[in-house]
C-alpha cells in the first residue's frame, strides 16, 4: 500500500493506493484548520513493519508552510513523503505547457488520473474541477496536455461580490432564466459563468479535433453548477446534431493520478 496526498487550496485529501487497484481508496478529507487532527486519524491506518518507513506520494498547492507541517506529521508517523512536480512527460502523457514546470501539480496529476483510466486510442478528454478555483484542462488524441482555463470557483465568485461591493449579499438563491431578486440573480450569474466556461472549452475541443471530448467533472462546487451546465450542454448538442453529453463524475482525480504513477513505479521496480 502507498499513501497518496492531495494538499489543495482549502482541504487535504489522503487515500491509499492498494495493489491491483487503479484508483485511490479509503479517502479522508481534512480542512486546513483541522490538520492537527491528522495524527489521531492516522492511528487507525495500517502499521508498517518494525524499522520500515511507508512511502507516500503527494502534490501541494497549499503553500510551503502547510506542506511543511503536513510532511512533518507524516514523517513522525513513519511515512516518507515525496512531492510530485510537473514534468515534460509522464507515463506517455506529454506536457504542452509553455514552461512545463509552471503547471500546477494538481492540474497535472488530475489530468493524468483521467488520462490513465481511459484506454487508447483516447478521444479528447476535458476535466472540469470546481474547487476554490475552477480549472478546465484538456488532453488531445495525440496524448498531449493542451492546457486550459483557471477562474474563480463558484464560492469564490459569490464571496468576491460580497466583499467587493457595498450592498450585494452572499447569495444563496435559485436558478432562473430571468431572475427577479438579487439572491437569484447572483446565484444564476455564477452558475452561468461556470457553465459558459465549460461550454467554451468543450466546443473548442470539438472544433479543433473533430470529435466530441469526454467531459469529466470534480470538486465540491459541481452541485452548484451541474443543472446549468447540463442544460447548456443539452442545448448545444441538440443544435449541433450531436449525441447528448453526460458528464462523468470523478471524486478524486488528483489522487487517481498519483495512484497511476504509484502503480507504474511499482511495476518498474518489480521488473
Amino acid at each position: 500500500m502507498m499513501l497518496l496526498v492531495d494538499a489543495g487550496n482549502s482541504r487535504i485529501k489522503l487515500g491509499w493506493r492498494v495493489a491491483g487497484q487503479a484508483r485511490a481508496a479509503d479517502v479522508i478529507t481534512l480542512p486546513h484548520a483541522e490538520l492537527e487532527q491528522l495524527p489521531a486519524r492516522m492511528a487507525a491506518w495500517p502499521s508498517a513493519q518494525a524499522g520500515q518507513r511507508r512511502r507516500a506520494l503527494g502534490v501541494n498547492v497549499a503553500g510551503d508552510a502547510l506542506g511543511g507541517r503536513l510532511q512533518a506529521l507524516l514523517d513522525q508517523a513513519g511515512y516518507m513523503l515525496e512531492w510530485i512536480r510537473p514534468a515534460p512527460a509522464l507515463l506517455g502523457l506529454r506536457n504542452g505547457y509553455d514552461t512545463p514546470t509552471q503547471l500546477g501539480p494538481d492540474r497535472w496529476m488530475g489530468m493524468l488520473g483521467i488520462w490513465a483510466a481511459m484506454p487508447a486510442p483516447r478521444p479528447p478528454l476535458l476535466l472540469a474541477t470546481f474547487g476554490t478555483a475552477t480549472t478546465l484542462d484538456l488532453t488531445s488524441p495525440d496524448d498531449v496536455f493542451r492546457g486550459g482555463l483557471i477562474l474563480p470557483g463558484p464560492s469564490l465568485m459569490r464571496a468576491s461580490l460580497t466583499q467587493g461591493t457595498a450592498n450585494l449579499p452572499l447569495a444563496d438563491g435559485t436558478l432562473h432564466d430571468f431572475p427577479t431578486n438579487t439572491h437569484d440573480a447572483i446565484s444564476t450569474g455564477v452558475a452561468a459563468a461556470q457553465a459558459g466556461a465549460v461550454l467554451r472549452q468543450w466546443l473548442r475541443a470539438w472544433e479543433t479535433f473533430g470529435q466530441a471530448p469526454v467531459l469529466h467533472v470534480s470538486g465540491g462546487g459541481w452541485p452548484d453548477v451541474e443543472a446549468q451546465t447540463q442544460t447548456l450542454l443539452d442545448q448545444l448538442t441538440r443544435h449541433l446534431g450531436l449525441p447528448a453529453v453526460v458528464p462523468r463524475w470523478v471524486p478524486n482525480p488528483v489522487l487517481d493520478g498519483l495512484a497511476a504513477l504509484a502503480a507504474a513505479t511499482e511495476t518498474a521496480e518489480g521488473a
